[in-house]
This record gives structure tokens, sequence and C-alpha cells, in this order.
């Protein structure tokens, strides 16, 4: 029996040792001659020495004990801190050796030798400046050039910046200033060389679909019996159901039968009917998908609309929408061992139109890209946490709905 594996299981590795059994017989006891000598060569004990742990010992002081005991004046108040705190007008006598380490590297051009002062007689070849210890030989010479304008970057970056009121007001001022007078033509592709700009969009959020929340699927192969050279106009809307199967989660795939059955679907789903007569479509079992991987958050895709004003209802501009979250998918393998808790192979579909409760959270949605003061209603009534609940006064209350949608199962 073949058993699953996935990506998503948690593996753990063992390593299981494997003694080899001592032999059935006593070794034979055999003279063989051998040279003494052998055992006073160095290579002898290489294997000793390497299985031998040599004891390290490491205090607390990492091997330089600092005896704070030597200066009263840390344990007396009115102990004299003369060692401690030299007159800079009286320093002490230093080494000889230890003067050359406050000498500055960079300001000489000779070599540093090992307890003596760099002398500037004789010809000797500069250093590159800031280069590593043990760095590549093939590195240095770019090292050295490239670091000079990146040391005057940061000095620029170290510049003092003014955050008084009246520099924030021009700073915004001059923001506001840059959007009315953009020119186009000085605008360059970061990446392709001879393409301009031709036209600005203000990015604005899409408030016609700013209450839905829109998931993004990526199949490892398209989905459908059809291939890829075929154009297949139900794809764009298929329908996706969660469902379980021993403990195991994935979503089951429907399509409906006929191409004009998905392109009536889409134009009765756009022109917005109103009434309870609405025509139902059947969409038919193709096969379960399975999650590889999924992304709960999504900052840097979002759903984008250029709008030139053509319709009239709303200005010109770029109409965004995030999106929740980003799924891809792969066929799951068919098992019949399987067993489903509620397994459809037909599901209709027709639109109905929303309840009250349905249109209050709509519009509860919509406001925060209509309402000016959302933010401030947001803080008297209370915080909305991740459930959809809203703790008002110390009592929870939450919204459910069926959505715009009406399904009959056979």
């Amino acid at each position: 029996m073949s058993l699953r594996k996935s990506k998503l299981d948690l593996l753990v590795r063992v390593r299981y040792a494997n003694p080899l059994p001592a032999p059935p017989c006593p070794p034979k006891l055999l003279d063989i001659p051998t040279n003494p000598l052998r055992y006073a060569q160095p290579a002898f004990i290489n294997a000793i020495t390497n299985d031998t742990p040599l004891p390290m010992i490491v205090d607390a002081e990492c091997g330089m004990p600092l005896d704070l005991g030597r200066w009263e004046c840390l344990w007396e108040e009115d102990g004299d801190d003369a060692t401690l705190n030299p007159d800079p007008d009286k320093l002490p006598f230093l080494d000889p050796k230890d003067r050359v380490l406050l000498g500055d590297p960079s300001a000489s051009t000779a070599p540093y030798t090992n307890g003596s002062v760099p002398t500037t007689s004789g010809i000797s070849t500069p250093l590159p400046p800031h280069v590593p210890w043990l760095r590549k030989t093939e590195y240095l010479s770019r090292e050295g050039v490239q670091r000079t304008p990146s040391s005057q970057e940061s000095k620029q970056l170290l510049q003092p910046i003014d955050v008084s009121h009246e520099a924030q007001l021009r700073t915004i001022e001059a923001g506001f200033a840059a959007c009315t007078s953009l020119d186009l033509t000085t605008l360059a592709h970061p990446n392709k060389t001879g393409i301009i700009a031709v036209e600005s969009y203000e990015v604005l959020p899409d408030a016609d679909i700013w209450a839905n929340a829109y998931d993004l699927f990526r199949f490892s192969e398209r989905p459908g019996e059809r291939s890829v050279d075929t154009d297949d106009p139900r794809l764009d809307c298929a329908i996706l159901r969660p469902m379980e199967s021993d403990g195991d989660h994935f979503l089951a795939y429907y399509l409906t039968k006929e191409d004009a059955d998905a392109l009536e679907f889409k134009e009765e789903r756009l022109a917005q009917k109103r009434g309870d007569e609405n025509r139902t479509t059947a969409f038919h079992f193709v096969r379960d998908y399975e999650t590889v991987k999924i992304e709960q958050e999504v900052p840097n895709e979002f759903l984008l609309v250029l709008d030139n004003g053509d319709a009239g209802e709303r200005g010109s501009g770029a109409y965004y929408k995030n999106i929740e979250r980003k799924m891809t998918l792969k066929k799951k393998r068919m098992n019949q061992s399987d067993t489903y808790a509620d397994k459809w192979q037909v599901v209709h579909i027709s639109h109905v139109t929303m309840s009250s409760e349905e249109i209050d959270e709509r519009n509860e949605a919509l406001a925060e890209v209509v309402d000016p003061l959302y933010l401030f209603s947001r803080d008297a009534e209370g915080e909305v946490d991740a459930d959809g609940e809203v703790d008002v006064g110390g009592i929870e209350t939450g919204a459910e709905g069926d959505g715009g949608i009406m399904a009959e199962i056979f």
C-alpha cells in the first residue's frame, strides 16, 4: 500500500545505530613479527590526540581578571581618583611600544611593523583604504574604489534634519506642488531605457468592489479538460468549495458544462436584475485540488483598474483593491478510500436580493473608504477583531450572512 506524502507534514528524522555483532568464534592468536620502532613515530598518536578533549577553563572575566580593589576611589567617598582620571595636562608616561597604537594608520603611507613607528623614508606602495582583514585579493582594488563615494553619502545622510512644525508644513506643500506641476517628460523607466510616461493617474481605493474579499489562486497547470491552446470562457466563473476528508482539507472545483451557460451567468451577474425570478446555472464537479502554499498577507499585489472617466460615474484615476490571501493549488490524487462528508456532484447557483443584514455588513466594510470619519467612529463604537465581532460596552455582537448567491445541491 502506497502512502501519500505531503510537503505540509512534519518530518521527523531519526537515525538508528546498526552495530556489528561479535564474531561467533574467538580470534586466532598469530605471531606476526613487527618493528617496535614504529611506535616511536609521532604519527602513531595522532588518533589519540584527536580524540582527547583539551581542558579549557574560561572564567567570567575571560582570562583577563580586573581587581577593582586596587582603586580606593571606587569604594571610598573621598578617595583620590587621579589614577583613573588623570590630568590632561599631566599625562602619565607611555611606553614606546604602546605609543605606536595611538597612531592613525590612514595618516601614513608606510606599512606598520610590530612595535615600531612607521617612517616616511623610502618609496612605499600605499595601502588601499578601508580594506578588511583577510579579504580576498581580487576584491581589493574594487573595494578601494567603491568605498570612497559610499563614505561621502553616509556623511550627507548624517546632516541635521529640520523637524519643526513649519518645516513639516513646507515639506507637505512641496509634495502637493510636485504633483500638480508634474512633467511627464522628465520621468524615466527604472529598468527599460527609451520608455517614457504618457499619462498620470491618481491612485484611489475602488469603492465599487472594496466591500468584497478577493483571493488569488495559482494552479500548477491549467484547470479543466481543455488544452492550453483552446479558449475556455468558463474559467473566470468557476466555483471553489472547501472540503474535508479524514482531517485533510482541500478544494472542490466546479465548472459549467457548456460555454453558453458560463456566458449567460456572467451577463446576469453584471445586469444586476431586481426581483426573485433569476435563472439558475448548473456547475458540475471537475476534480479536487489541494493547497501547496498559503500566504495570509499579500502586501505587494493589488487589483488595479485604470479608469479614464469616460462613463462619468467617477473621475479619472487608478483604482485599487487589496488581495486578502494568495494560494497555490495542485491536483489532488484520487483515492477510492477517501470518505467525503458531503460531496456534491452538481451545484445550482442563482443570484438573489441581499438581505438587510448583508446590506449593513457591506455598508460597514464600504465605510472604510467612503466615510471620512470612519476612524473616529470606530474609536467611539469599539474595535473590530479578526472574526468580525464588535466589542461595544463589553457586549460582543457578530454579523452573519449568506451573501448574494443561493445554491441548491443535488
